[in-house]
């Protein structure tokens, strides 16, 4: 496909998700060296952010003019244009918690118990009503099926995610379901998967942003031929891609922090549903 035949009439994205989704349903139609830039914006965006044209066309590969037919072929005036986008991204990145403590107290509410709880409470009703809307159940069926049909279920969520994991193993125990929580304790992680087989599976569960330790155990349990479900909330996770299935969970938030209300209740509905499809074997 000729260059020409871009179109650089596309009404161009303003915030960051949305300029991914559009760079992810592009690629496919986009001409090599296009396809290229494509690549290292979405694996390098702080790169993109920070760097000029200049140092970015050489990181990527390409002539600093590629970079202009790139960002035009997404419907901006040029690099700089383009670069305004992902710069709006690191302003828009997940506050510190000394930050949300910050913003509630700035919004009188961070010493009004009821508040709170108002805010907390609705955050979780629309991440349950989210979840009701957008979980694919032909592909809910497929992780359940993946989990029910191995010999041993490796449960992997760090960090934010390890309440949800931690859930899952104590009702696993409880249903007679064989399972591994992977606790990184000591960080033995990569030693607590170390006999995965192919005839084992993982379910990693990680959110923005990315707890590196997931991500890197479940690469290394892919590696090992395991099959692989996910739950995330972008299809540019790194754990989405790898996945056999993926969940995919947008939580709400409630001044910065958010809910966990969807993750549980998807974590609930595999646990059970895995252990009734067992029951019916």
């Amino acid at each position: 496909m000729a260059d020409a035949d871009i179109k650089l009439d596309e009404a161009a994205p303003r915030d960051f998700p949305a300029l991914r989704a559009l760079i992810a349903a592009r690629v496919p139609t986009l001409p090599r060296r296009l396809t290229q830039v494509a690549t290292y914006a979405l694996d390098h965006p702080d790169e993109i952010a920070f760097g000029t044209a200049a140092s970015v066309a050489q990181d990527s590969g390409v002539q600093p003019s590629t970079l202009v037919r790139f960002s035009q072929a997404l419907g901006y005036q040029g690099f700089t244009d383009l670069q305004d986008v992902f710069r709006a991204r690191l302003r828009d990145r997940v506050p510190s918690y000394e930050e949300r403590l910050k913003q509630l107290r700035e919004h009188g509410g961070a010493s009004t118990s009821g508040l709170l709880l108002q805010g907390f409470a609705d955050a979780a009703e629309r991440s349950v009503a989210d979840l009701r809307v957008k979980l694919d159940p032909a592909v809910l069926d497929r992780a359940v099926d993946i989990l029910a049909g191995a010999d041993t279920i490796y449960l992997v969520g760090l960090r934010r995610s390890f309440p949800i994991t931690s859930y899952m193993a104590y009702a696993m125990g409880k249903l007679n379901v064989r399972s591994v929580l992977v606790d990184g304790v000591a960080g033995l992680g990569a030693e607590q998967i170390n006999f995965i087989s192919p005839r084992d599976a993982v379910l990693a569960i990680s959110f923005t942003p990315y707890a590196s330790e997931t991500v890197s155990l479940a690469h290394a349990a892919r590696a090992r031929q395991a099959k692989l479900v996910s739950i995330t909330d972008s299809i540019f996770s790194p754990i989405a891609s790898i996945a056999d299935a993926w969940l995919e969970i947008v939580e709400a938030d409630f001044e910065g922090f958010r809910s966990m209300a969807a993750t549980m209740a998807l974590a609930m509905t595999l646990t059970v549903a895995v252990a009734g499809r067992r029951g019916e074997k």
